[in-house]
């Protein structure tokens, strides 16, 4: 629009300049006709005065601005050959084919001036669509590295910003296809990874059991045990990575509203009951009404994981406490235990997935911090965590709140 406008004002310019310069040749061919015509009058008048020096000036004034036609006069010169398409003075006949003339050149300059005008602005328009159907070009390639952001008002650069929009979005929804592919990889292989220690043991076990017919029962009984004890081991981590990778994938619909935290503290009490009466550790709770807005049964799940995880590190006679605290700018439950405590060489990797500390036990995968660590991040969240070997570890959640 903007380059349009310009044409277009280019266009007017032109012509109003052309305008004047015709108006100027007229005026300056008229005033040689009037200069011209005038000294044949003069010198018409002063022979008239000299055959007839009775004639007044008035009697010659009236004569000069009669507007009767005389027809006995067109008649006598039109005997001499002075027709009335004709000049009475021959110079001003000269004047008029020289203004002709001059002015057809004038409006032919003026014309090509203005043609050559309207070819530039069709040249300038055909380069700006040949540069956007490049672009496009490149864009089909899949080359959206491209930027044509332009602060003009003009109708190609609206066109251009809109086509930056599209570019933009093809762009990211191609990387969060990739993403999402390769979360798919990941997860795909991550699964796999992990069961296949199991199920090469339940396999091998079953091959026991059905190629030994005389296998003792306590023997039968004990595979039973392990074979039952891996399917649930397989279990678990099956959920566990679908959820993880349901997480990556943004495909879960979280259901938050305004939950009481205390409340959420005793369903996780009652997940760990059984593990933390085993282990004789004992799970204490600090908190108020405070209300946290989340999806109950994910975050939950993610406190649970924390619960459990302080749990299985704490010893005998031990401790793990809950707590909560409100502010104006963000909902902190603290969950801290007496257990041995986390190496500064191990902190930074404890939210890796299947990553498991020296004071793992056997049985753990290293999957539930990771786990909890994603789905608070998707409540708005962050997970602090503070050890020391030896004296226990203190695991700060802070939900940012929308002021």
């Amino acid at each position: 629009m903007r380059h349009t406008k310009k044409f277009i004002m280019i266009f007017f310019v032109a012509m109003t300049v052309f305008g004047i310069l015709g108006a100027v040749s007229a005026n300056i061919y008229m005033d040689y006709v009037r200069k011209t015509t005038d000294n044949k009058l003069i010198r018409i008048i002063n022979n008239v005065r000299e055959e007839y020096p009775d004639v007044t000036d008035v009697e010659i004034a009236k004569i000069l601005n009669d507007k009767t036609d005389d027809v006995y006069t067109v008649e006598m010169l039109k005997h001499y050959g002075i027709s009335e398409d004709k000049w009475l003075v021959l110079t001003n006949q000269e004047l008029k084919s020289k203004a002709v003339v001059n002015n057809v050149l004038l409006f032919l300059l003026g014309g090509l001036s203005l043609f050559g005008i309207f070819l530039i602005y069709l040249r300038f328009q055909k380069r700006e669509l040949t540069r956007i159907t490049n672009y496009l070009a490149k864009i089909n390639n899949g080359h959206y590295d491209l930027n044509l952001r332009y602060n003009s008002e003009g109708a190609s650069s609206i066109l251009e910003n809109e086509i930056y929009k599209t570019t933009v979005h093809l762009r990211e929804s191609c990387e969060m296809s990739l993403k999402d592919k390769m979360i798919l990889k990941d997860s795909i292989s991550d699964i796999s990874h992990q069961l296949k220690t199991p199920l090469t043991s339940i396999m091998i076990m079953v091959d026991n059991i059905i190629d030994d017919k005389d296998m003792p029962e306590e023997i039968k009984d004990e595979f039973m045990a392990d074979i039952k004890k891996s399917t649930v081991h397989i279990s678990f981590l099956v959920q566990s990575l679908l959820k993880l990778s349901r997480l990556d994938a943004n495909a879960v619909d979280f259901m938050k509203k305004p939950e009481n935290i205390s409340e959420i503290f005793r369903d996780c009490m009652k997940k760990t009951e059984l593990l933390a009466e085993v282990r004789e550790v004992n799970v204490l709770v600090n908190s108020d009404n405070t209300d946290l807005i989340c999806d109950k049964k994910w975050i939950t799940e993610a406190l649970t994981n924390i619960v459990k995880n302080c749990i299985e590190h704490t010893d005998r006679n031990g401790s793990v406490t809950l707590s909560a605290e409100d502010s104006k700018f963000d909902t902190k439950i603290i969950i801290s235990d007496t257990g041995c405590g986390i190496s500064e060489k191990e902190l930074p990797h404890i939210f890796e997935r299947f990553y498991k500390t020296k004071n793992s036990s056997d049985d753990s995968i290293g999957i539930g911090l990771s786990l909890s660590k994603a789905i608070v991040e998707k409540h708005n969240g962050y997970i602090i965590v503070d050890s020391e070997v030896g004296k226990g570890t203190v695991f700060t959640i802070k939900f940012l709140k929308n002021l």
